[in-house]
């Protein structure tokens, strides 16, 4: 597998940390829309996309809200119809696989696009709830779209859009998070995107490029030429974090997407590894290397000011991720022998081993509902993606594979995206999705390989 139980943890952070000591000496090769989730109403959802709520058909009767909790068991039958030939096809297309995809949804075809449908049919075939949508318009499309609860006749979700004609695709994600969210109760993850590692030559000396596309895997393009690694999210802003390459000397460089423009976060005494964003986006957590060890260095966005939160003496302390509430970090460390997963206050100090089980852990990152923490672990050779609670306890497999590391949630908690590394001279990597149930594994088709996935927060 080519890493030891002293040096494992995690094939990419084992991979970086190798290079660092040699990154100096050699150097690295290689060449060197705003957006605001819908809250209602009349909201402008940035590039000109504008959201406006359609009254109810159903004269004088109240919204209704469908909260289905068996949901994972026994999948929520939806009439999805086409809202009309071209792009209402395309949009239907698209709504329909961000649904099916989730596991928690059966989509059934129906024939009504527009008006109040015809009920009994839909009833008598067991469906739960019932779409009607049109789109108008060429080059300015207007989008209407009612959810309709089948067994009450009533009006949920009444809303028309209107955008460029570009932005077809993510009006049909818009309407599929709104119809998550008001069947089950919690915020959807469609209008979302993926930031990566595109990656394409061979295993050896791979051309490693920062990425992104939407959690489905459209709209892919490459953001940087140059080496890079271990990206990150911001969780609040349209920025991501990334270890780079380019140079003799390896930095963490800052990627602002709506301008395209990027930045050195700081200068660091040592060599940094992957950056990891707090919870309101003005921290940037960093792993410095220097001798033998690592060491985690907290930097204020804005002035670039650092703080050291760890000082173990020679240990590796990686893969830092905070809670939700910004109070406490999980990260990696082998100060206990082997790496292990440890929880310490934000602000440093003290920290309490939380991971007991046989082999050695990484990649730690917190759920952003708070419940969960993922994990990489590998024993007897054997990789494996997983999660625990806070305190250590209820840990359990999702997936297993010649290498499965790089977990990150998307931003309701209920889906892992991760990456998935075959064996062998057609060794490739893949960046899959799996539900935190362990269900509904899938994998994103990328042009290239691809690695290290980080999860947008919903579209802003």
């Amino acid at each position: 597998m080519g890493s030891t139980e002293r040096g494992y943890l995690s094939d990419r952070e084992a991979e970086a940390f190798a290079e660092l000591f040699s990154a100096q000496r050699a150097g690295f090769g290689g060449e060197g829309l705003g957006r605001r989730a819908l809250l209602g109403g009349g909201a402008l959802l940035g590039a000109g996309l504008m959201a406006t709520p359609l009254a109810a058909r159903a004269a004088d009767q109240p919204a209704a809200e469908i909260t289905v909790d068996q949901a994972r068991t026994a999948p929520i039958p939806i009439v999805i119809p086409s809202f009309g030939a071209g792009v209402g096809d395309q949009i239907t297309g698209v709504l329909t696989d961000d649904l099916s995809n989730t596991g928690l949804f059966k989509v059934i075809s129906g024939s009504t696009g527009t008006g109040t449908p015809d009920f009994g049919p839909y009833k008598a075939m067991g469906a739960r709830a019932a779409v009607t949508g049109a789109v108008t318009g060429a080059g300015s499309l207007r989008v209407e779209f009612r959810l309709w609860d089948v067994l009450t006749g009533q009006q949920i979700q009444g809303t028309a859009y209107t955008t460029s004609a570009a932005n077809w695709r993510r009006i049909a994600h818009i309407i599929g998070d709104v119809i998550y969210q008001r069947m089950l109760g919690e915020k959807g993850y469609f209008d979302t995107r993926i930031g990566f590692v595109s990656r394409s030559g061979g295993s050896r000396n791979p051309r490693m490029r920062l990425a992104i596309m939407d959690q489905d895997g459209a709209n892919y393009r490459v953001l940087s030429s140059g080496q890079t690694k271990l990206p990150a999210f911001n969780p609040v802003r349209d920025q991501i974090a990334f270890l780079s390459y380019a140079t003799a000397t390896p930095r963490v460089y800052v990627f602002d997407l709506s301008t395209g423009r990027q930045r050195i976060l700081t200068e660091f005494n040592g060599v940094p590894l992957g950056p990891h964003f707090s919870p309101d986006g003005g921290t940037v957590i960093v792993p410095v290397a220097r001798g033998s060890g690592s060491e985690l260095v907290a930097v204020e966005l804005g002035s670039g000011a650092k703080r050291q939160l760890t000082n173990s003496g020679g240990a590796i302390n990686v893969s830092p991720s905070f809670s939700p509430d910004g109070s406490q970090i999980v990260f990696n460390s082998d100060r206990g022998g082997s790496p292990a997963l440890y929880v310490m206050s934000a602000s440093g100090g003290a920290a309490r081993r939380i991971s007991y089980g046989n082999g050695s852990y990484g990649d730690s990152v917190w759920s952003p509902r708070g419940d969960l923490i993922a994990f990489t672990r590998i024993s007897g050779g054997q990789f494996s993606l997983g999660v625990m609670n806070p305190d250590g306890t209820g840990e359990r497999i999702m997936t297993q594979g010649y290498t499965v590391e790089s977990p990150t949630f998307c931003p309701n908690g209920r889906v892992l995206a991760f990456c998935r590394r075959t064996g062998g001279a057609s060794s490739r990597d893949t960046i899959g999705t799996i539900d935190i149930t362990g269900f509904h594994e899938r994998v994103i088709p990328t042009p290239e390989g691809g690695s290290s996935p980080t999860w947008s927060p919903l579209n802003v």
